[in-house]
Order: C-alpha cells, then sequence, then structure tokens
C-alpha cells in the first residue's frame, strides 16, 4: 500500500509534562492534514460563580487558587480590576514595585520548572525530568537551584510560595523591610547566572524548522518589559485598553472539547505567552536579557514555537535582573497599602502571566459585593492557535515514524505550556491516516 493511501491511526494513552487532561485527534487523507482537535475535558471550576456574592476584598485569595503554579497572575489581575472599579490605581511607588518584584519571582519559578522540568526532556530525548536526572543530573539541578529562588522570593513578599496570602487589594498586608529582601540577593545572582547559562544552552538546542504566523497579542508597558501592566496589543494594530476587551476578543464553545476557544472579532485566532511577549516588547528588555537574547541567536521577533523554550530562558534572565534591580532600590513604604473604598462599578484587569495575558473584569455594588465575574486565562485563548500549530507540524512532518510524530505533536503541544488545569493526566492522541477521496 502507497503512503498516500494507507491508515495510520496513532495513540498516546498518557501525555505527561502539561497541566490537566484531554487528547488529540488528527485525519490525515493520503498526505494531506484534514483535521485537528485538541480535545480536553476537564469540567467547569465555577470560580466565576464563586465569586459572585462575595466582598471584593475576597478576590485576590481566591482568585489564587485557580493555579498552583502562576497564583500570582490571578492575585494581580484580580487586584488590579477592583481598584479600578473602585477608582484607585497604583501605577508607581513602592507597593507597585513590590508587585513587580513579587511578579518576578513567580516567572522564575514557572520558567524554571517549565525550561528545566517540562520541554528538555523533549529536546534531549527522555520521557520525563526523572529519567533525564538519570544522565543529566546538573541539567536539573540548575532548574531547581532557580525555582528555588524564585520560590524564595514569592514567600517573603507572599507569605509563602503557593498561593500567597500577603495580597490583598490596594497593596499588601505586610511590607518586607529592606534587610528581609537584601538575603534574597545572593541566591538571585546565583539564579541569574544559571539563567544566562540556560540561554546559552538552550539555544544549541535542536530546533525544528517550523515558522508560524498567528497574531501576537500581550501587553505594552510604556516603561518596562510587560508584566503587571499595560495597553493590549498586537503586531496587526490591536492597541487597546483591558476595558475594551470584550470588544475585540471573544471566547467560544467548541463542540469537541471544554476549553473555549478565543479570537479576535476582526481577523481569528492569536497567540499570546512568551513568543508574543518577546515579539512584541524585545526592546524593552533589560540590557543584559537583550545581549543574551542577541547571542543566542534571536532577532527583534521569534515565530518559532519549538523556540519558545530559549524566549523562555532570556525571560528569565530578564525576571531575575529586574528582581535584583528592585530589591536595590527598595524602600519599605510607609503604609504597605492604599485605601480601597468600594462604590458601585465595573474593573478591569490585565496582566502577564508567564504563560501569556490574564484578563479579569469584576463588577461590584456600592457595598464591594461582586455581581458578576469574568476571568480569561492564557491557556484557554491559545486551544485555538495550539491546533493550528499542530495541523502545521504535523503536515511538515509526515514522513516520521507514527513514534516520533506523536512525540513530535507532544513536543507541540508543550511549547505553549498549557496549563490546561492545576493538575497533570494525560493526553490521548489518535492520528486517523485514510486515503484522499
Amino acid at each position: 500500500m502507497s503512503e498516500a493511501s494507507r491508515t495510520r491511526t496513532i495513540r498516546t494513552d498518557y501525555l505527561s509534562r502539561v497541566e490537566g487532561e484531554g487528547a488529540m485527534y488528527v485525519r490525515l487523507e493520503g498526505r494531506e492534514v484534514s483535521e485537528v482537535k485538541l480535545r480536553l475535558y476537564e469540567p467547569t471550576r465555577f470560580f466565576e460563580a464563586f465569586l459572585r456574592g462575595r466582598s471584593f476584598t475576597e478576590v485576590p485569595d481566591i482568585t489564587a487558587r485557580i493555579c498552583g503554579i502562576c497564583p500570582v497572575a490571578y492575585q494581580m489581575s484580580s487586584a488590579r480590576a477592583m481598584e479600578e472599579a473602585c477608582g484607585v490605581r497604583i501605577d508607581e511607588g513602592p507597593i507597585r514595585d513590590l508587585r513587580r518584584l513579587i511578579y518576578c519571582g513567580e516567572w522564575i519559578e514557572s520558567h524554571s520548572l517549565h525550561v528545566y522540568m517540562l520541554h528538555a526532556p523533549d529536546f534531549l530525548g527522555y520521557p520525563g525530568a526523572i529519567e533525564m536526572a538519570r544522565d543529566h543530573r546538573e541539567i536539573v539541578e540548575q532548574g531547581l537551584q532557580m525555582k528555588k529562588a524564585g520560590n524564595a522570593l514569592m514567600t517573603q513578599i507572599g507569605g509563602r510560595e503557593v498561593h500567597p496570602i500577603n495580597v490583598r487589594v490596594g497593596g499588601f498586608y505586610r511590607s518586607p523591610t529592606k534587610t528581609e529582601l537584601r538575603a534574597l540577593v545572593d541566591p538571585l545572582e546565583r539564579a541569574r547566572e544559571t539563567a544566562l547559562a540556560t540561554v546559552r544552552w538552550t539555544a544549541k538546542l535542536p530546533f525544528p524548522d517550523v515558522e508560524l504566523e498567528p497574531e501576537h497579542v500581550a501587553l505594552r508597558d510604556p516603561d518596562d518589559y510587560p508584566i503587571d501592566r499595560g495597553r493590549i496589543v498586537s503586531d496587526r494594530g490591536l492597541d487597546i485598553e483591558p476595558a475594551e476587551f470584550d470588544e475585540h476578543l471573544v471566547e467560544e464553545h467548541v463542540e469537541h472539547s471544554t476549553a473555549l476557544h478565543a479570537r479576535l472579532r476582526e481577523r481569528g485566532s492569536y497567540l499570546t505567552g512568551p513568543l508574543a511577549r518577546y515579539s512584541l516588547a524585545s526592546g524593552a528588555l533589560r540590557p543584559l536579557a537583550r545581549e543574551a537574547a542577541a547571542a543566542a541567536g534571536l532577532g527583534a521577533t521569534c515565530r518559532n514555537p519549538f523556540q519558545s523554550i530559549v524566549v523562555r530562558a532570556v525571560e528569565l534572565v530578564q525576571a531575575a535582573d529586574e528582581a535584583l534591580a528592585l530589591i536595590e532600590a527598595y524602600e519599605q513604604p510607609d503604609a504597605p497599602m492604599v485605601e480601597v473604598t468600594p462604590r458601585p462599578g465595573v474593573g478591569h484587569g490585565a496582566t502577564e502571566a508567564p504563560r501569556g495575558l490574564l484578563y479579569h473584569r469584576y463588577e461590584i455594588d456600592d457595598e464591594g459585593t461582586i455581581l458578576d465575574a469574568r476571568i480569561v486565562p492564557p491557556t484557554s485563548q491559545n486551544q485555538r492557535v495550539i491546533e493550528e500549530d499542530l495541523r502545521a507540524v504535523v503536515q511538515r512532518s509526515l514522513d516520521l515514524s507514527d513514534e516520533d510524530l506523536t512525540r513530535r505533536c507532544e513536543q507541540a503541544i508543550r511549547n505553549h505550556d498549557p496549563c490546561i488545569s492545576c493538575s497533570t493526566h494525560f493526553l490521548d492522541l489518535t492520528v486517523d491516516r485514510r486515503p484522499p477521496q
């Protein structure tokens, strides 16, 4: 039977190293990919429903539980949204610096986890980090050392590294002293050096020659590399305030998945996350990170999703270097928060989680009771473009064996570091090859 006419079916019962549960279906007719579906089975978790009827002051603690790896992102987006609803802005000063600093800690721990534990095994040919550690112990130890530095930063400012308890609407319950933050300098300096080595190492990994063209969407900060604030922009002309999110970006149900698919009303699918941030704001990187990116061969933009591991390494340099600068300049504020008095209103908040743009919208009454809540995480925004990436990757990889094609598809999904839920389950992969009609 010729390649053009034979039928092949590939199944993978477990995709490790992603967070969540799902399956992928690919149908090939001859040498053409006719259908790709990434099916997610996660049940609705009702966080938006949980929030209705609660006090506006509770959002940082409740939304932090959405993700154990990036709780700060949910806390900061929700706090910004509530502050906007109440007519408060915290865009300058030590409280804003502390918010950015704890966010740097989250970027460090999350990117370290993904680069070393979830993604590197794909490039080095191992099923997981445990197997990789047997032959490359020093690589795994590097990742753990950086992750530990990020966790320590989150603990010092947030009270603990998972679901921080020191974040509140208006700021923090307690601000750290300069001495407390100075104790983190040595581990962060070591993390910065390791991050630079990580950029050099990841730049040498074998990358498939893939360049994709989705619209890149991220925040643009007027003064810094985007993390905690900014307008929502794209490389094709989008330039809006977070309050305009629903006018331009829409989520839709699809039959084959419990995850919503997002698209731009005007043009269709888009990508958010490290590649989008870098391509839209590489010029805003700190000099050390910018030099590391150039030495790694990255240009002003990057469109190869397999090189996202290099971009994450560059962002590790950025986060560690900025954290050290913020600690050096830090002066403990007279008060750790500003008073936020409830009033009827609607507030919007958008920040850059490690995986991309995170949007929150809340409506409250005059007592601060939440009447409505909407949360759009980055992975749900990327589901549609992940399917498109898979289609392109499979089309370019038809000559691979079933086993190698399966691995390539799994790697393509892990390029995006999808946070399907807060647990790791499986991906059931089916490739249905049919003769052309």
